[in-house]
């Protein structure tokens, strides 16, 4: 599959992630040259990260440990780039993340990042990844209602997309935001929930689930079909530029389905042991995309059912 738009060369941050190395996958396959990026950070256990790295190594793409806060960037970021997906963040919600490892991973990084392509004087076109957790404990609005999140993560990811947004209105660059939903699939961080189901119910491990979230609803969302539209912007920059865009799927699912989902494609029981609630978590989440649908042609087909059994095979193959 080739995409319409002449060969590109793409810098990808936060690489060696979920949905960053899908994504280095995704342009390699159009035919795009990918730097990759990751700071391979400890937030979750880095031999993950670095089994996405030499999965990304085989298909020759290279990911190069960099840090966007304190390494030098002069030779990965230069005139000769045509884009940046900008993965790189401080992900989640967690009790043991400061705020201040939010605010250096998501806004400091990212304006690191901004001050180098400020520099330069062909600009890249700068896709930045947000997250419905910008809109806070009901993420259900289009891209033009005021967000309100709700926790650290939240604040800090909707920071950093304003900085990517300011530097585009001012005219200093070209750009655009995309905000996530509940991205699930082969590669899903350990914390996150399916991942977690999956090892839990292989493994015979208690599943913690936090007080009242069996009832919280979701647009989980498949990587392949988040992936679908990240990639869309190659085609439509200019109609992208200063946009905000919903990517998602528009069906909703309550974690207690995703729990007997999961169960059925293993054919046993899990364990569940309950935990007290989670502040700042989100009770409901569904994807608004009727913006991406009309300018990006985004379309996500892929059922709940079909995605995790892709993910189930992945757990099986990897660990």
């Amino acid at each position: 599959m080739q995409s319409e738009t002449a060969i590109m060369k793409v810098l990808v941050t936060g690489a060696a992630g979920f949905i960053g190395s899908h994504t280095c996958e995704r342009l390699h396959d159009l035919g795009h040259e990918v730097i990759a990026i990751d700071n391979f950070s400890g937030y979750y256990d880095i031999s993950l990260k670095q089994l996405n790295a030499r999965d990304l190594a085989e298909r020759g793409i290279v990911v190069h440990p960099v840090d966007l806060r304190t390494d030098d960037l002069s030779e990965l970021v230069t005139n000769t780039l045509d884009f940046i997906f900008h993965f790189a963040a401080q992900p989640g919600i967690s009790a043991s993340s400061t705020f201040e490892e939010y605010f250096s991973n998501n806004v400091l990084a990212t304006q690191y990042l901004l001050d180098r392509i400020e520099e330069l004087q062909k600009k890249p076109f700068f896709v930045n990844i947000a997250t419905s957790s910008i809109y806070g404990l009901q993420a259900t609005l289009t891209e033009d209602e005021a967000p309100l999140p709700a926790s650290w993560y939240g604040v800090t990811k909707l920071a950093a997309e304003q900085l990517v947004l300011a530097y585009c209105r001012r005219g200093l660059l070209k750009g655009t935001s995309l905000r996530l939903y509940s991205v699930y699939g082969p590669r899903e961080r350990p914390d996150k929930l399916y991942t977690r189901l999956i090892d839990c119910g292989l493994n015979n491990k208690p599943f913690p689930l936090y007080q009242g979230s069996e009832k919280h609803l979701r647009s989980f969302t498949y990587v392949q079909d988040i992936v679908d539209g990240i990639v869309s912007i190659l085609d439509h920059r200019d109609a992208s530029n200063c946009e905000i865009f919903n990517l998602g799927t528009e069906e909703e699912n309550s974690t207690a389905t995703g729990i007997a989902v999961v169960e059925e494609i293993l054919g046993k029981e899990i364990n569940i042991e309950n935990k007290p609630p989670r502040p700042g978590d989100q009770s409901r989440t569904k994807a608004n995309i009727e913006k991406a649908r009309k300018i990006l042609n985004y379309d996500p087909k892929t059922g709940l059912k079909e995605g995790l059994e892709a993910q189930v095979a992945w757990f099986r193959e990897k660990f």
